[in-house]
């Protein structure tokens, strides 16, 4: 039974990773995940210099999800590499770093600085962040801005690069093709959606931002669909989120046309979620009687 898959001519053990920022890069949950059992890990957001994030109160729960104003906040490239990648050597996992800036100059330079880092496989690039102020979101809801970084980040980058795209926006099929005609490697979507709660008794915003990205549960069907649709719109790999919480909504994703998946929102409910959900497609395809699990990628 093979439950390896190859994104960009990296090869994942298995495809299940978590979503950059809910996992830190590992090493917040390596005493409760067994990091080797992981397709890979997501690092959160790196910028060139470190940044505080958003103030607080930034997270805030749903129903059936949570909202999160945090605001990238990282210690920036050159801490990030020689604290976090030096400790993610010690494990036997894909790495993928998500490269974060307020502008293009600085998502250029982290990436030249992260193209020369051994230890990592590929480059995640957040053009879709809904909670810093300049920056990501622009360049993710302009499919011709789009386009251009991709191109830009490409010329410079050693690293195959994924797109990491916002819901945000009219037509997700298009800004898969302006991802795709600026030589992206790979896309992975959705990013959250934004979103915003009012405190009633207060008169006041729950979050300090006023708005935030609403992750978990509620957005899965939203997120299902948009995978669907980015997966028919180009012949890039695709890596499906939003909402997972079981080994059957990993699968519905791969179905839908991921060729990999990712765990964000429920890592904080469950720590050891991917550790069981691994298990649980391992399970479907016993009895399903599925010899390869790539069998299933856009299967409807």
């Amino acid at each position: 039974m093979n439950t390896a898959v190859e994104i960009a001519g990296v090869r994942f053990k298995n495809p299940v990773m978590n979503a950059s920022g809910t996992f830190g890069s590992g090493a917040e949950y390596y005493e409760f995940v067994d990091l080797n059992r992981l397709g890979a890990i997501v690092t959160k957001g790196v910028a060139p210099v470190p940044w505080e994030g958003n103030p607080v109160p930034r997270v805030a729960e749903t129903p059936s999800g949570m909202m999160n104003a945090i605001g990238l906040q990282n210690p920036g490239v050159d801490v990030f590499v020689e604290r976090d990648i030096s400790f993610l050597s010690e494990f036997d996992t894909n790495v993928i770093v998500n490269v974060c800036g307020h502008s293009e100059e600085e998502y250029l330079a982290v990436t030249e600085r992260l193209s020369r880092v051994d230890r990592i496989q590929m480059l995640e690039i957040n053009v879709s962040c809904p909670n810093v102020k300049e920056g990501g979101i622009a360049f993710g809801t302009d499919p011709r801005r789009l386009q251009d970084i991709t191109e830009k980040i490409k010329k410079i980058s050693r690293k195959p690069v994924i797109i990491k795209l916002s819901p945000n926006v009219t037509s997700i099929g298009e800004m898969a093709r302006a991802a795709e005609a600026g030589g992206a490697d790979a896309i992975s979507l959705i990013n959250t959606i934004t979103a915003m709660k009012i405190d009633i008794h207060k008169r006041k915003f729950v979050l300090s931002n006023r708005t935030g990205g609403l992750s978990g549960p509620a957005i899965r069907p939203v997120a299902v669909r948009m995978v669907y649709e980015a997966a028919h719109a180009v012949k890039l790999p695709v890596i499906g989120m939003g909402g997972i919480t079981s080994g059957d909504d990993a699968i519905e994703f791969m179905m839908a046309g991921a060729r990999a998946v990712a765990v964000g929102m429920y890592n904080f409910h469950e720590p050891e979620a991917m550790i069981r959900i691994i298990g649980e497609i391992e399970e479907f395809m016993k009895r399903e009687g599925i010899e390869d699990i790539n069998e299933i990628v856009g299967c409807v």
